[in-house]
């Protein structure tokens, strides 16, 4: 038996239809920051309903719930301008993937009240009778996790209505637990669980009515899902109640515990893992025959070996940005070590090694993630890491190739032996040579790693060249690339447009662009740290206001 849900699935439609709606409009007033007097002006983004990611939905399932198994079968994300966040701000959810979300409230509420101390947990009081439903314990846990699902205090007629379906569940089926699992199935299934309303309030005494400012129950929201990737912990949702997020000094405290916390690893994990597109290593394919140490492990091991290092540098040794490209220090298993050729630090699991002072390895581009990620499942890409690096770590913008080009490179052979020589061939053609000039001599400069990642000095037997230039710096191998890439006046200004652009949710317009200068010269100047820049971009008025959606 399930209790109709058409009620849940019509407001999921007009929350969609205002982000929808939202989205086509075009930023137009600029506010003062207020935060910083420092900082310049900016326009406020227009207001946006956002879905949670996969990986935000599964974050705050297990922050809610405890140690469950949640459903994978759920709506896609989607990639927008380089991040899964921003796609749930511009697409919609379909009619499997309603189906997909009630199934998974089910499936999730069932095995929390199963659990006896999940269930003891989640519901703060006992009933009088388990076999009838218990109208006043019901709505104690109602409020009590329906304040921590949506993110904000439930309504009295929110309340009402979801404690009517636990009543009338829980009389009907004679369970007074069987009632509750319908309440906390439908909470999970609200589109105030699975989309994340932040809409704005007045700015009390604003000359612009347009232009508002989150309310303090939204920026709870916004900061926990950019510093920690989930949903807000009881000390936030606090600091919300009592209004401290719209303050300066309240915001600037709760900030300061956010980035001490553990969780902002998580949250910095989430970033990067959408920035370089790690997710896509779950479904890393090689051929095997031309790999044999292709496994179905290496993409994960990977993933981990690059995401943890990032973590590490930040969080436990408060090391420089540039040092993600140049850094010997690194975090590897068995199988990573062995690709790698270093002894392991240890036989279980993942540890740090120093890579030698003298090898070709250094830094990201020497990780078996990025090396394997571009490339294709045959053989090396030198178009696809030079597309990386310039778009992922300098923010150049590539137009994609011209529908009826030939983008296919001549085989190997006797005159054109080398991926090198394959590709001044291939560039000969005017039309391929605009772009793959900006790419190609980067992207052979990782040409000494195979597809997998592994360290090579030949191909088809001839010695490889992996020296070129960047932007006017010349290389001579990978840990040259890498410390070009460092110095390159871009990389500092373009992390900081990436996090802006992911603690928004939304692409960043002109009117922003005088805000990340300021980011970035506030990044130089603290030394290019990242938690520093983290705090600023959660302080700047992009962060803190919106502009009203119509």
């Amino acid at each position: 038996m399930r209790i109709a849900t058409a009620p849940l699935r019509l407001v999921a439609l007009v929350s969609l239809a205002v982000a929808m709606a939202a989205g086509s409009c075009a930023n137009t007033e600029p506010v003062p920051m207020l935060a910083e007097p420092s900082a310049p002006a900016v326009t406020p983004a227009v207001a946006t309903i956002k879905r949670l990611t996969r990986s935000q939905y599964r974050n705050a399932v297990r922050d809610l719930l405890g140690d469950v198994a949640v459903p994978i079968a759920l709506e896609p994300d989607a990639e927008v301008d380089g991040f899964l966040l921003l796609g749930g701000g511009t697409t919609s959810v379909s009619a499997l993937g309603v189906e997909r979300y009630e199934s998974a409230a089910f499936d999730l509420a069932s095995q929390a009240l199963k659990d006896t101390a999940i269930a003891k947990a989640l519901v703060p009081c006992a009933p009088a009778d388990d076999t009838k439903a218990d109208a006043s314990c019901v709505d104690a846990f109602v409020r009590s996790f329906g304040r921590r699902a949506f993110r904000r205090p439930l309504t009295d007629e929110e309340a009402a209505r979801y404690t009517s379906l636990a009543t009338l569940a829980g009389d009907k089926l004679g369970s007074f637990r069987a009632g509750v699992e319908f309440a906390l199935a439908g909470l999970l299934e609200s589109p105030h669980f699975l989309f994340r309303v932040e809409l704005g309030e007045p700015v009390p005494g604003a000359k612009n009515p347009e232009i508002r400012r989150y309310s303090s129950f939204e920026m709870a929201s916004r900061l926990s899902f950019f510093l920690w990737g989930t949903t807000p912990d009881d000390a936030l949702l606090d600091a919300a109640a009592r209004g401290d997020l719209l303050a300066d000094d309240g915001l600037a405290h709760e900030v300061d515990r956010m980035l001490m916390s553990s969780r902002a690893r998580a949250g910095l994990r989430t970033f990067f893992e959408e920035r370089f597109a790690l997710y896509r290593l779950d479904d890393l394919v090689k051929d095997t025959t031309l790999f044999s140490s292709m496994s179905a492990d290496l993409g994960p091991d990977a993933r981990e070996e690059t995401l943890s290092s990032i973590e590490e540098m930040v969080f436990d040794r408060d090391e420089p940005y540039p040092n993600l490209l140049t850094r010997r220090r690194t975090i590897v298993n068995r199988r990573l070590a062995s690709l790698y050729g270093v002894p392991a630090s240890s036989l279980d699991g993942f540890a740090p090694v120093t890579l030698p002072e003298n090898g070709a390895r250094a830094g990201l581009l020497g990780n078996a993630s990025i090396l394997a990620l571009y490339s294709h499942s045959t053989a090396t890409s030198s178009t696809l890491r030079g597309k990386f690096t310039r778009t992922a770590l300098l923010c150049a913008t590539i137009p994609p190739p011209p529908a009826d080009v030939d983008t296919s490179l001549p085989e190997p052979s006797e005159v054109l032996p080398t991926l090198r020589d394959r590709m001044s061939e291939h560039v000969t053609n005017p039309v391929c040579a605009s772009c793959h000039t900006f790419l190609d001599p980067i992207g052979l400069g990782l040409e000494n790693f195979d597809a997998i990642g592994r360290f090579r000095q030949t191909e088809q037997d001839v010695l490889i060249d992996a020296s070129g230039e960047l932007d006017g710096t010349s290389f001579g191998d990978a840990r040259g690339l890498g410390a070009a890439i460092a110095q390159h006046p871009d990389f500092p200004a373009c992390l900081a447009r990436h996090l802006y652009r992911f603690a928004l949710g939304v692409t960043e317009t002109d009117t922003d662009e005088p805000l990340i200068a300021w980011l970035t010269e506030r990044f130089i100047a603290d030394g290019q740290r990242v938690r520093p820049l983290l705090r600023r971009v959660v302080m700047s008025d992009g962060f803190r206001r919106v502009k009203e959606a119509p």
